[in-house]
């Protein structure tokens, strides 16, 4: 996962242009059956409409030596995304209002954006700006808005036994920025990778798209497949550190929302489950009132919340393999959660069956040998009464979901337990 964000690092993306695609082109590396779609500049999306197409060849500032003192080819972050082009001579002073810079953190470069209201400029070290000392600068951004554009977005879609969907969904739309957002795409490409090498209940859809406009554009395609969604988990900031959070979707007690919290609690990881809040990343699209899908969003520490956020020290160092991995991990068992999350009927709920002549069940008595697993197969025999599924079990017996769907497996194999539909 490491490896394939050092490739994309470089990359200058935004909400539009030959970023993405570039982007995209490098995971159809990972998933071929990946869908590349373009959307025209200026279709109806919902209450949005596609916006012209960004792209930048170059830019700079020039002192009056010639030097670049200011250079889009030393880091994607010195452009004020979405600006218009511009060639000239400035004064310092006119210069000033189109310069972004962190007197806090004066060592690093921020990101800022101007999509929807036209302007231009540079954002650098604020350490970089106090030395703009001379009276005049030569300015170049050597960009485009195409009217007749497009905005581009991934899809992939791994079909599985029902046509129920479990909808994964991260952002593309971010330069050099290595937590946010390259950890939520490599994470979602990873787990496609593995989701594609197992048998399925659930259907998996995968979006790749740009912030905001892209979960927008996609859902005003889908207006007619939305509703087959079951549960859904927005990908974002999995690869810096701190300790795994997650916002629950608008419902609060979603499936998905019931499980995270249940995997939280038996990881025994440092985490924190936050009610739902109508600002943030996708989620908010997903869980907007017309639509209200069981979306969550996991991330690690939340946007906003760690000072490397949205700064030029946002970068690969900043994100390790370990805390790929670790993220990757949790979402997974988060999908097996889901799939194996089943509504059961006890065949024998007569008294206690006797396990021990079925081979469930320990030889001698009076231990606590395997006592979590007599446990999983005590409560999933109680409680299968056609009214608990494994995870209203989990929350009650405070047992693994993992234990107790292989007790469930068990008991079905020795005809005991009899899933509903």
């Amino acid at each position: 996962m490491h490896t394939l964000m050092e490739r994309l690092y470089p990359i200058c993306r935004s909400i539009t242009g030959n970023g993405v695609r570039e982007t995209l082109a490098i995971l159809r590396e990972y998933l071929p059956e990946l869908r590349v779609h373009e959307v025209p500049s200026g279709t109806p999306a919902l209450d949005w409409t596609v916006p012209a197409e960004w792209n930048i060849r170059d830019a700079w500032v020039k002192n009056a030596a010639g030097e670049r003192v200011i250079d889009f080819r030393q880091h994607t972050l010195h452009v004020l995304q979405y600006s218009t082009p511009v060639q000239g001579w400035f004064s310092r002073e006119e210069l000033e209002h189109h310069l972004f810079s962190m007197p806090e953190q004066p060592d690093l470069i921020p990101y800022r954006t101007s999509y929807y209201q036209p302007n231009w400029g540079f954002c650098l070290t604020h350490q970089q700006r106090e030395q703009l000392q001379d009276d005049y600068y030569e300015v170049c951004i050597d960009s485009t808005l195409d009217e007749h554009g497009s905005l581009t977005y991934g899809e992939l879609v791994l079909t599985g036994t029902s046509e129920e969907e479990v909808l994964i969904s991260c952002h593309c739309c971010h330069p050099s920025l290595a937590n946010d957002n390259l950890s939520g795409l490599v994470v979602a490409t990873f787990l496609a990778r593995e989701l594609a090498r197992r048998p399925r209940r659930f259907t998996y859809r995968f979006v790749f798209g740009p912030g905001t406009i892209g979960s927008i554009v996609w859902l005003s395609r889908h207006l007619d497949t939305v509703g087959l969604i079951r549960h859904g988990l927005v990908l974002t900031l999995l690869g810096g550190s701190g300790e795994f959070t997650y916002k629950q979707s608008r419902r609060a007690t979603a499936e998905v929302d019931r499980a995270m919290a249940l995997l939280l609690r038996d990881a025994k990881v440092p985490h924190v489950v936050r009610p739902w809040l109508p600002y943030g990343y996708d989620e908010r699209q997903y869980c907007s009132p017309g639509f209200n899908l069981p979306v969550g969003c996991l991330s690690r520490t939340p946007f906003g919340e760690f000072p490397e956020y949205h700064t030029s020290a946002d970068n690969l160092a900043f994100v390790t393999p370990e805390q790929l991995a670790e993220s990757l991990i949790l979402v997974e068992t988060l999908c097996l959660a889901l799939e194996g999350n089943r509504t059961y009927r006890n065949l024998s709920p007569y008294g206690e069956p006797q396990l021990g002549r079925r081979g469930l069940y320990k030889g001698v008595g009076g231990g606590q040998e395997g006592a979590d697993w007599q446990m999983a197969l005590l409560w999933v025999l109680n409680l299968s009464d056609g009214q608990h599924s494994l995870l209203s079990i989990a929350e009650q017996a405070a047992l693994p979901v993992p234990l107790l769907h292989k007790a469930a497996v068990a008991l079905e194999g020795v005809g005991l337990l009899q899933p509903l539909p």
